[in-house]
This record gives C-alpha cells, sequence and structure tokens, in this order.
C-alpha cells in the first residue's frame, strides 16, 4: 500500500475527464435540430411582441365615463379631494389650485403603483414609497424615481359642480 498511488473513487474521477460525455449519446439532439428550435422560438417571440405591438395601439389608453366628484364650494384653495375614479377600486384625487383652477390626476404613482398623496405644506403630490415628488400644476415627476407623469383627469365644470370626464396617460 506505501508504494502504490491512492485512487480516487470512481464519482471524483469523471471530473477529472476531458469531455465526460460519450459520442454514443450525442445523438440525442443535433445542432440542426438546435438551431431549428432556436430560430422557431425566436420566431414565436417576435411574433407575440408584435401581437401585443399592435393590439397596444389600436386599444384606446382613455379610460372612464362623465361621473360627478364634487362640489366647487367643497374645496377651498390649496385642498384635495380624494375620490374613486374611472372604476370604483381606482383612487384619484382632486386639487384646488390658486386662481380657481382644478387638476386631477390618479393617485397611482408612475414608479411602482404606490399611492400618492397631495403635501398642502410643501405644494406637490408625494408618493411616501420611494420618496417621488410630481409638480401639483402638471403631473410630471419632480424627484425621486419616477420617470414618467402621473396620469391626469380631464375635468368639466358645470355650474357648482366638478365631473371628471376622462383619465388620459
Amino acid at each position: 500500500m506505501i508504494g502504490r498511488p491512492r485512487q480516487p473513487p470512481l464519482a471524483a474521477r469523471r471530473w477529472f475527464a476531458d469531455f465526460p460525455y460519450h459520442w454514443d449519446a450525442d445523438d440525442l439532439m443535433s445542432r440542426r435540430d438546435l438551431l431549428r428550435f432556436a430560430v422557431l422560438t425566436s420566431g414565436a417571440l417576435f411574433a407575440g411582441t408584435a401581437v401585443l405591438a399592435v393590439l397596444g395601439l389600436t386599444r384606446s389608453l382613455r379610460r372612464g365615463q362623465p361621473t360627478p366628484i364634487a362640489r366647487v364650494g367643497d374645496l377651498r384653495e390649496g385642498e384635495a379631494h380624494y375620490f374613486a375614479y374611472p372604476e370604483a377600486d381606482d383612487q384619484a384625487m382632486v386639487i384646488r389650485l390658486p386662481g380657481d383652477q382644478f387638476v386631477a390626476y390618479s393617485q397611482k404613482c408612475t414608479h411602482l403603483s404606490c399611492a400618492v398623496y397631495f403635501q398642502q405644506e410643501e405644494n406637490r403630490l408625494f408618493c411616501p414609497c420611494h420618496d417621488g415628488v410630481f409638480d401639483v400644476h402638471t403631473g410630471e415627476p419632480v424627484a425621486g424615481p419616477p420617470q414618467r407623469a402621473l396620469p391626469r383627469i380631464v375635468l368639466r365644470r358645470e355650474g357648482d359642480m366638478l365631473i371628471a370626464v376622462e383619465e388620459v396617460p
């Protein structure tokens, strides 16, 4: 035993082989079959993406129908009113700006869909999840990770009533 080198176990010897696969097992998939599979898969992914792009172009991004949301007299200048629009589970807000102007936005942050709130003291729209800040007048991102503006809700005033007409991305 002293003069003979010790052999590693069979499982460990496989790692020392240059190419541990046998040529007779190589006929499971040829190069031509692999290339055909790759081309067909790429073509199917491209076709699926093209179908989704066409559907996205044909679908209207505007949502909602005219819904009364608040009375003008109920909102003071620099105050926000929260409501559900365009669907019952979608949250939105209307803000009365100086000069008797009204703006309305979706409350869903464009970064990760967290809730956005109006901070009256700082006169800004704030997303507390990642410190996202939006401009009150335009809905454009000012600070933080959001890259897109908040979806705007088109308003119409009929006498003393504010009507949400539609949501525009």
